[in-house]
């Protein structure tokens, strides 16, 4: 989702940076007896839900609008990687073509298949809930490239491992994303990951089982979500997802919480109606809601470690387990690149500053990114550095298509005379004779993100460092 100064929810996300003419908040004391910390608390504990379910609905929902996929239970295959003209999810991986399968687990859980895969080539199916929590992985580094089936249960789903079941993953919410990575080595690539997509399967469980089909679900009445809509009413958002979210098993450990969110309005499957409040808690929820938002914004700028400039998260991004009940950190991954992987399963240094500590603008200046000889990113399947446009965090347009430059493009690359690999990053090409290692820029402030697909030990515990962007004087 975008999120501006003056709006608390959109569709497609702009950069944390741009995030001002917000209050402070730092400063200022509050009341204790004041809604505006539950507003702030509902908020924050919200931002990603409502996000995945704006995302949800345009991929899955609404089949008018130009980012639709696939209906809930059908699997989608992206033939091609990202581009330009994909808005919907921010800072969108250019490496790999998509999968997409939302998955309905009301009725009866759902089995994923994939087929056999070559094991030079890295694959993976991240799971999803509503809560944004990676509850569980299929691929390369889990289950391996053989051919196999697995099943998502629903909250609700009791019940033993079926036969030809490789394995139960279990989702808290009644809804789940399914999201495939297929590793893709070039652009002549191409038809060999089609042929793979070909062979992924999505189906309920009756149907993998050849039995007849559980009771329908109830249809849904889906919102309708856009900029004005959620801007106007987001806890609305919200309590229609809660509706799906549980608090049993593992979320049981949100009632208290919960509990809190209702005094406000804020409650499963409830409308929500700022009138029921008196005229000053009304002005407490929505300055809390922008309190919330100023919140996530700030914890973008300080997410995980700084290691020459690159921000690096290892730690708290996965399941409710890895989290740990912190919801501002699972705001604030959703705020900087919502769907973030477990850092086992890929690693993402976003860069901050140059090695003089500021802002990288590309307007005006020229940059350089050296690897010294033998400190390539350390991966056991691929790694890769991406370009976006710092004011909305989604790839640009440039005279080359190029959005990325990646290990696979390692042959296609020129080496420096002592072995290291430096990338040239600019707006404008630096001439022919390095345009084979040219990441072209935006005209403007950027927003550069490196990738590590199954990162090894070294750039997990950290041994090993991205090298500091050096601007060109």
């Amino acid at each position: 989702m975008h999120i501006g100064n003056a709006s608390l929810w959109t569709l497609a996300l702009v950069a944390a940076s741009s995030l001002t003419g917000l209050p402070a908040r730092s400063q200022e004391k509050r009341p204790t007896t004041s809604v505006r910390p539950i507003a702030e608390e509902a908020f924050i504990y919200g931002f990603p839900m409502v996000m995945n379910y704006a995302i949800f609905n345009e991929y899955f929902i609404d089949s008018s609008g130009p980012q639709f996929k696939a209906p809930i239970n059908q699997i989608y295959n992206t033939a091609r990687v990202y581009t330009p003209k994909d808005t919907t999810v921010v800072t969108p991986n250019s490496d790999t073509p998509y999968s997409f399968v939302a998955i309905d687990l009301r009725a009866e859980p759902f089995v994923l298949c994939n087929p056999k895969i070559e094991s030079s080539r890295y694959f993976s199916v991240q799971l999803i809930d509503m809560y944004t929590f990676n509850y569980g992985y299929i691929g390369s580094r889990t289950t391996g490239n053989n051919p196999g089936c697995y099943m998502i249960a629903g909250p609700r789903w009791r019940g033993e491992k079926p036969a030809g079941i490789g394995k139960v993953f279990r989702s808290e919410t009644d809804f789940s994303t399914a999201l495939f990575r297929t590793q893709l080595f070039n652009p002549a690539d191409i038809d060999n990951v089609i042929k793979i997509q070909s062979g992924y399967r999505a189906l309920p469980l009756s149907t993998f089982q050849n039995k007849p089909a559980p009771p329908a679900a109830p249809q849904i009445a889906w919102p309708k979500i856009n900029k004005q809509l959620a801007d106007a009413d987001p806890f609305t958002y919200l309590n229609f997802v809660l509706a799906f979210s549980p608090p049993i098993g593992p979320a049981a450990v949100e009632r208290p919480m919960r509990a809190r969110f209702a005094s406000i309005g804020v409650a499963s499957g409830k409308p929500f109606s700022l009138e029921r409040l008196t005229p000053q808690q009304q002005a407490e929820v929505k300055t809390g809601m922008k309190d919330g938002l100023e919140t996530i914004r700030q914890s973008v700028g300080s997410l995980g470690n700084d290691v020459n400039g690159w921000r690096i998260a290892t730690k708290g991004i996965g399941d409710r387990k890895a989290y740990g009940g912190d919801d501002l950190l699972r705001a604030t991954v959703a705020m900087a690149g919502i769907y973030a992987n477990d850092a086992v399963e890929a690693m993402y240094p976003i860069l901050s500053t140059d090695s003089e500590g500021n802002k990288p603008d590309t307007s005006t200046n020229r940059y350089t990114l050296t690897f010294p000889a033998g400190q390539l990113p350390p991966v056991n399947a691929f790694w890769s550095v991406t370009m976006y446009d710092g004011k909305t965090q989604l790839l640009i347009e440039n005279p080359i298509n190029r959005y990325l430059i990646n290990s696979p493009m390692l042959p296609d690359l020129k080496k420096n005379a002592d072995g290291s690999l430096t990338i040239h990053i600019q707006k404008d090409s630096p001439g022919k004779d390095r345009e084979s290692n040219w990441l072209p820029a935006p005209d403007g402030p950027i927003y550069m993100v490196m990738r590590l697909y199954w990162p090894k030990e070294s750039a997990l515990s950290g041994t090993w460092k991205p090298p500091a962007l050096q601007r060109v004087k």
